[in-house]
């Protein structure tokens, strides 16, 4: 059953979830307008990555648990992100990954469900080139609302009409199940709302599938089991050809300049704290042993890079602006 919350208690729930004010109302005119907010990157000999900007968020510093206040200060001085009276500016990103002749969307952003100034992924996905037609397969990470709103249209009904709609067995059962909304606050209970509102039209056509980690997936990615922000989160990992593979994490890090050197600071929203540290700690080490390409949804936009060791923890190198290779699609 579709929900319908008044926008004003709909944006107030919003900001408690993602413990922050809205995002900034959308630019005004041309000339307030960035850059469209895609970009491509070749990996390998075989993926091509297209970074799709949703928007962006700020999230508090008081939402980062597990390390003191001064501890968090001294990691964040000097580094310059920009920060509001909400909070640490937070980008939003989905991929959309062209590999094995499928064109696969991993998350899809926020659509309407969190007001204006975000919900850019549709928009940015025309501007790169692609069609919603043209989607085969989404892969969700999991499902909450800034990344799953985005798979329905202004309408309601499926925004990629020709998807297949992917996700873990068990992040599914939760959000159907009843143990969603009593571990869900009572002010942020609408999330589980929205989740089931937007899987409805996948599941009543038929269009949506769930895997356990191990399962064939579409393009031949490999599900990585994540687990700790939400029950079923899972990141993908993608051959791309040379010895060169891709891994689209969602929400393993929230805060990049804290938890790539701290992995142990957790996020206040996170459903088993304990087990998203884990799932992160696990996932860099790997990302950094074998060099592997990194995507995340809230690293700085486009959030492409890799992960190297420093210190005790880890360091973000972001991707160096790039042309596509000559005869590259």
């Amino acid at each position: 059953m579709p929900v319908s919350l008044p926008t004003a208690l709909r944006r107030s729930a919003a900001a408690l979830f993602t413990g922050l004010a809205l995002a900034a109302a959308a630019q005004d005119g041309p000339h307030r307008q960035q850059v469209p907010g895609y970009y491509h990157q070749a990996i390998g000999s075989t993926l091509r990555v297209t970074a799709l900007f949703d928007g962006v968020v700020p999230l508090p510093r008081a939402q980062i648990k597990g390390l003191g206040a001064a501890q968090v200060d001294a990691l964040l001085k000097r580094r310059y992100v920009p920060e509001s009276p909400q909070g640490l500016q937070t980008s939003i990103n989905a991929y959309l990954v062209q590999v094995e002749g499928r064109r696969v969307l991993v998350d899809a952003g926020t659509a309407d469900c969190f007001g204006p100034g975000l919900g850019q992924v549709a928009a940015n996905l025309k501007a790169a080139g692609f069609r919603p037609e043209d989607v085969d397969d989404v892969l969700l990470t999991h499902a909450h609302p800034d990344h799953l709103c985005g798979v329905l249209g202004a309408d309601g009904a499926r925004a990629f009409p020709n998807a297949t709609l992917w996700l873990d067995d068990a992040e599914l059962a939760y959000w159907e199940g009843p143990e969603a909304e009593p571990r869900t606050p009572q002010a942020l209970r609408f999330i589980v709302g929205l989740a089931r509102r937007a899987l409805a039209p996948y599941q009543a056509a038929g269009r949506l599938r769930t895997f356990r980690p191990g399962d064939a997936l579409p393009g031949g990615v490999r599900a990585l089991a994540s687990p700790g922000h939400t029950p079923g989160h899972t990141s993908y990992l993608i051959g791309a050809g040379d010895g060169q593979q891709l891994l689209v994490w969602g929400d393993v890090v929230h805060y990049h300049v804290v938890q790539f050197a701290r992995p142990a600071a957790s996020y206040e929203p996170d459903v088993d704290r304990a087990q998203a540290v884990a799932s992160r700690r696990r996932l860099l080490a790997q990302a950094a042993r074998e060099g592997w390409w990194v995507a995340g949804a809230h690293l700085p936009f486009p959030g492409l890079g890799h992960v190297r060791p420093e210190g005790q923890g880890y360091a973000w190198v972001p991707a160096e602006f790039s042309p596509l290779p000559p005869g590259r699609p």
